[in-house]
This record gives structure tokens, C-alpha cells and sequence, in this order.
């Protein structure tokens, strides 16, 4: 498993807790147990605090994107995976540097954790979201399409 995959795995876990328990725990207490316990050794420790304090100050604004996009869908009624799931996707479109991950990665990279953790509708409804607000901040200009790279032919 790559590390920033593993690391986004140890994002989700953390944040399934502290939503679990109705944000009522120790969050820096779960992270570092969880990075001791499901990746010690992993090289960039700092990138599980950094994206789960950046989710954490931009909640209101995650979720009110959530219930914008899927208005059928409230944030509490949401399965806790496919909410966090979504929350981390969210973070790495709209806040995270999209130099060190492309808004692609980052929506494929969400729908690979929503069908290794999720339920069989997780992995389309994640990226229903989160395809619609890619396209909205193409649109808004806030983002930059960055077209596939072509299959080249094999001769």
C-alpha cells in the first residue's frame, strides 16, 4: 500500500472515531495512536495531523458543500465512512496543494478508500460529489482541467 494512501486510511480511521463519539475525544491522542498502531514507519507522519486539523477548521464549510451538492443526502444521515470519506476528498480539492495532489488523485484516491471501507453505493456516490464540485471550481476558474494523459497506441 502506498503511504499516502495508508495515510489516508489513518486520516479516516481517526476521523471515524472522533465523529463516532460525537467529536467528544482527545483528536491528537487518536491520531498519534492510530499512526503507532496502523503505520509506524510510515515517512510522512505530519501529513495525517496536517490533514485532519485542515478538515477540522474547514468542517462548516466541508459539510455545507456536502449538503449543497447531495441536498438529499444531510450530513448526519450520511453513513460515518462515506461522510469522512467525503470530508477528506473535499479537503484535498478545495484546500489542499494541488501541486503535491492533483485534484484527480485526490478524488480517485477517495473513491479507492470509499471501496475498501465503504458500501457497495459508497464508491458511486463519492464520486458524484465529488466529480460535481471538481467541475464547480473548473467552472468558477478556482481549479485548472488537467486533461488525462492520452493512451498512446501499442504497435
Amino acid at each position: 500500500m502506498a503511504t499516502r494512501h495508508l495515510i489516508r486510511t489513518i486520516v479516516l480511521q481517526s476521523l471515524y472515531e472522533w465523529d463516532f463519539y460525537k467529536k467528544n475525544v482527545d483528536l491528537p491522542q487518536v491520531i498519534t495512536r492510530n499512526i503507532e498502531e496502523f503505520g509506524p514507519g510510515i515517512d510522512e507522519p505530519q501529513f495525517v495531523v496536517t490533514m485532519v486539523t485542515g478538515i477540522v477548521a474547514n468542517l462548516a464549510e466541508l459539510d455545507t458543500t456536502i449538503t449543497r451538492v447531495a441536498p438529499e443526502w444531510p450530513v448526519d444521515q450520511i453513513a460515518i465512512i462515506d461522510r469522512n470519506v467525503l470530508r477528506i476528498g473535499l479537503y484535498e480539492l478545495m484546500f489542499a496543494d494541488h501541486e503535491e495532489v492533483p485534484p484527480r488523485v485526490a478524488i480517485n484516491e477517495a473513491i479507492e478508500v470509499a471501496k475498501a471501507y465503504g458500501g457497495v453505493s459508497s464508491p458511486k456516490f463519492i464520486n458524484g460529489v465529488l466529480g460535481t464540485v471538481y467541475k464547480e471550481l473548473i467552472e468558477s476558474g478556482k481549479l485548472v482541467d488537467v486533461p488525462k494523459p492520452e493512451k498512446k497506441d501499442e504497435e
